[in-house]
């Protein structure tokens, strides 16, 4: 079973099993037009509850807004081809307006069936109103389950944490070797990784509107700042020509971040941070254009530390 899961996907199981039940419950009842039911769960079918939610309200109202617009257009203009000129015209920027643009498809399917009707009734109404329901219902009803996605999450969750660790010790190892063959794919690796992690904790957000707090969403956001701050300290890192006590200092402190990042807290951190850069102010006043420049790479590292260290 899970092996058939992996293949198609849940996405595509879903949608299958709905369309036929949607086809089944239609046809079982006598309605007309009962395929149509199987169309309009295929296009309400989303990935995630929210998602779904939404598809199924703009449809409804767009196939009510639809049934009513064509029905009083062809009874006007009458039940001819042309008449779908004026009418999707006029139907369109009004979908557009009251912001149902997304079931423009599915209404589509319902003015068709006026169109071949050729005869405003209650008992048309009725059927159509029967097609939408069931449609729309069963779409909401088969995409209510959501698969858990907390393993995908807990896994990115370590990768993020395995990446900003190994690129918290380039830097280290740079600063105190003053010489290093990374190539930075790590960097690059880790901005993929977030963009994917944090587009899968929305869609969990999504699916659990009843966690006022998601973890997964907080976890990733926070990950993303420690991006954001250790791609800020790469170009001041490069720039640093020779190795320095000051540079010592700050690369055992990145090296001590590094090998226990997915353990260490913030208690205590900050106030190592603290007396490095007090030392370092206490230390005589450059010599050179070169030293100068160093040390000035040196606070502005030391500057981005100090917030890395509070999203910790």
């Amino acid at each position: 079973m899970v092996g058939i899961l992996k293949v198609f996907g849940y996405r595509t199981i879903k949608t299958a099993i709905g369309v036929s039940i949607s086809v089944l419950i239609a046809q079982s009842l006598q309605v007309e037009y009962y395929s149509a039911a199987g169309i309009l769960t295929l296009l309400c079918i989303q990935k995630s509850r929210k998602q779904s939610k939404h598809a199924a309200l703009t449809r409804f109202y767009a196939c009510m807004l639809g049934l009513f617009i064509s029905s009083a257009l062809f009874e006007l203009l009458g039940y001819q081809p042309y008449s779908f000129l004026v009418l999707l015209l006029l139907f369109i920027p009004l979908s557009v307006a009251l912001r149902v643009q997304e079931g423009i498809a599915s209404s589509s399917v319902i003015m068709m069936h006026v169109y071949m009707h050729k005869q405003v009734e209650a008992a048309f109404y009725l059927n159509e109103l029967l097609v939408v329901v069931i449609g729309l219902g069963v779409a909401l009803l088969i995409n209510w389950y959501m698969p858990s996605i907390d393993k995908q999450l807990d896994a990115l969750k370590r990768q993020t944490d395995q990446l900003i660790a190994t690129i918290l010790k380039e830097y280290a190892n740079y600063l105190l070797d003053g010489y290093t063959m990374w190539d930075g794919r790590e960097v690059l690796h880790l901005s993929d990784l977030l963009r994917r992690a944090k587009r899968l904790a929305l869609l969990d957000s999504e699916n659990h509107k009843q966690r006022k707090n998601n973890k997964y969403m907080i976890y990733f956001e926070n990950k993303q700042k420690q991006f954001d701050l250790l791609e800020r300290m790469l170009p001041s890192i490069s720039q640093i020509t020779s190795q320095m006590e000051q540079g010592e200092r700050i690369g055992k402190f990145l090296l001590k971040l590094s090998n226990g990042f997915s353990d260490v807290q913030e208690d205590g951190l900050h106030e190592e941070l603290r007396s490095i850069r007090e030392y370092h102010k206490q230390l005589p006043l450059p010599l050179d254009r070169c030293e100068f420049e160093n040390r000035a790479h040196l606070f502005t590292i030391g500057n981005d530390l100090e917030r890395f260290v509070d999203t910790m």
